[in-house]
């Protein structure tokens, strides 16, 4: 199915926005509103796409125009248009910016990585544990959307109650599976710089929130800046014995201009109710084809 993006206003505990960053004020939003929509045949993942079952399960209606979110900003003028992405696949949803009108600013995404299962995605690391199932990106302003999945690391996550772990231990277990280099976990980790964690639970399961800086130049080009690094924000949630996990990032000297509509993105994404095209990680794991 196809999602027309629509005028939707969400509520402070579907979107919690407080939490990676003190200066930014409230919004007062409604629940559950996340996204109305209107139907045309399309794939089972896509971009601007769900399908009817699940829209109707969250209880989404009314066709309208563009979904549309108050900044994080002081103004209260400013305005933030998103699209919405529903990968069936791996059962989740997240919104992703395309406008800023008030600064006649478009955002220029390309689909880089279409959603796909776990046992075929690209491997984030030698091990293969945390692997990419879905990546978009703005080239031209050096913007990176991400979701991986991988299994929990229990050398910081030793209990099996999740409701225990704090959102710290989460982002080092995150972060110590997420490098290309043959190194170890306590070297992938020095190549990270967490600034902020948060825990918050929505519909009984919680999500871990964190803010951090990679410790490399992030490019070539800017190789001598040694303080020009790569700012994320990212959200973890974890089912089926995995975390899933959205990460949104651009260089540190962009921040204050895309980090707000990046803070967006992250607060947005949920696990949606598993349908018939839900494919669990635990299946077929090692599967490359």
């Amino acid at each position: 199915m196809i999602i027309s993006p629509s005028l939707s206003t969400l509520n402070h505990s579907t979107f919690p926005i407080s939490l990676f960053f003190r200066n930014h004020s409230p919004v007062v939003t409604s629940h559950k509103k996340i996204v109305a929509c209107s139907f045309v045949p399309s794939s089972s993942s896509s971009e601007h796409g769900c399908s009817r079952r699940i829209l109707l399960l969250f209880g989404l209606s009314s066709p309208l125009s563009t979904v549309v979110f108050p900044s994080f900003g002081s103004s209260a003028e400013e305005n933030l248009k998103m699209a919405t992405v529903v990968d069936e696949v791996n059962a989740y949803t997240y919104s992703y910016p395309l406008e800023l009108p008030s600064k006649k600013f478009l955002f220029k995404w390309v689909e880089s990585r279409k959603p796909e299962r776990y046992s075929s995605a690209a491997p984030l690391s030698p091990d293969a544990r945390l692997r990419i199932v879905s990546e978009r990106v703005d080239l031209i302003d050096n913007l990176i959307i991400s979701v991986t999945i991988g299994p929990p690391n229990f050398q910081f996550l030793k209990s099996k109650d999740k409701k225990t772990w704090t959102a710290k231990d989460v982002a080092d277990s995150v972060l110590a599976d997420k490098s290309a280099l043959r190194v170890t976990s306590t070297q992938r980790m020095a190549e990270s710089s967490v600034l902020d964690t948060h825990c918050s639970e929505i519909d009984g399961e919680p999500y871990w929130y964190y803010e951090y800086l990679v410790r490399k130049s992030p490019t070539t080009r800017s190789a001598q800046e040694s303080n020009l690094f790569r700012h994320f924000v990212s959200t973890t949630a974890e089912r089926d014995g995995f975390l899933y996990t959205l990460n949104a990032s651009t260089l540190s000297k962009q921040w204050d201009k895309m980090g707000p509509s990046l803070e967006r993105t992250v607060a947005s994404f949920r696990f949606t109710p598993p349908t018939e095209n839900y494919v669990p990680p635990f299946k077929d794991p090692w599967r490359f084809w």
